[in-house]
């Protein structure tokens, strides 16, 4: 019986790995990185010209994916060309499992890895530069090793999943739940870095200060001199009661205008311009009052 060693199979891994977008073209996308990955599983498995020819050319096929989370297609095409190879299966059965892959694998890598969390990742590297003063480079190490690393075992385990559990295994597992779990807590996680960045980083003041002139006490001089207190400050009240509701407020009305109103970033843009001058004006109103 042929099988696939772990040699080759790891090699057939690092061709994808680090070789996936050098080839992308128009015609057949990632195909040409596939069959490059494929190219050891299939020298090892055949051993006439024409048939190894004739593997090597229904993997050079046009094939898309993002391509961390795609890597267990390949695992499972490996899987399936082993059982072609021993006599079971067949070549149009690997096409269309390919083809069957191509929608869901990108829509979870794309959703999952890329809009998740690489952008997770990188508030949090941000966050952790921005708090060490003199030390931002700390953060950047951090995910100059964590981004690759991570990738890599994500990569590497997803292939070995692909390779050992087979189609029916996978959509085994995607038909589980357990996929929309792993999604529903990565995006709650997503959703509190964030808003810890609203926090941190989005700064908008009302700028609503009512002052009354007064006598004000002078220690130093031990006399009363005229000065001017505070009496009402709105962004005080609002923070009293939930802090940083005004940058939230903010963050989420820009939100609601991008995906909902489908305003554009530059409208957007204006719109936040013109909200700034005009707080910056109400916070230069001379305040009216009496002599307490």
């Amino acid at each position: 019986m042929k099988t696939v060693s772990k040699k080759t199979l790891k090699k057939s891994f690092l061709n994808w790995f680090f070789w996936n977008g050098c080839s992308q073209q128009a015609e057949t996308m990632l195909g040409m990185a596939f069959g490059q990955s494929m190219a050891p599983v299939i020298d090892e498995l055949y051993e006439t010209k024409e048939d190894k020819a004739a593997a090597l050319q229904r993997h050079i096929t046009l094939f898309n994916t993002e391509s961390q989370v795609g890597s267990i297609c390949n695992g499972i095409a490996i899987g399936m060309e082993e059982q072609l190879a021993n006599g079971n299966g067949s070549a149009e059965s690997i096409q269309e499992a390919k083809v069957a892959l191509i929608g869901p694998t990108s829509a979870i890598g794309d959703s999952l890895w890329v809009a998740t969390i690489i952008p997770l990742l990188l508030t949090i590297c941000l966050s952790i530069a921005s708090a060490i003063p003199g030390s931002a480079w700390v953060g950047a190490l951090l995910y100059m090793i964590i981004y690759p690393l991570g990738t890599y075992l994500l990569s590497w385990k997803l292939f070995n999943l692909g390779y050992k559990a087979g189609l029916d295994g996978v959509q085994r597992f995607m038909a589980s739940g357990e996929l929309d779990r792993i999604m529903q807590a990565i995006t709650v996680l997503g959703l509190i870095v964030v808003g810890a960045l609203t926090a941190s980083f989005v700064t908008c003041n009302l700028n609503i200060d009512i002052k009354t002139a007064a006598q004000v006490f002078d220690s130093a001089s031990g006399t009363y001199v005229e000065g001017v207190i505070s009496v009402f400050n709105l962004d005080n009240l609002l923070n009293s009661v939930f802090p940083h509701i005004v940058p939230l407020a903010l963050t989420l009305g820009v939100y609601n205008l991008y995906t909902k109103k489908n305003w554009t970033p530059l409208a957007i843009m204006g719109l936040i311009l013109v909200l700034a001058a005009a707080l910056t004006a109400i916070g230069y109103i001379p305040a009216v009052g009496a002599f307490a």
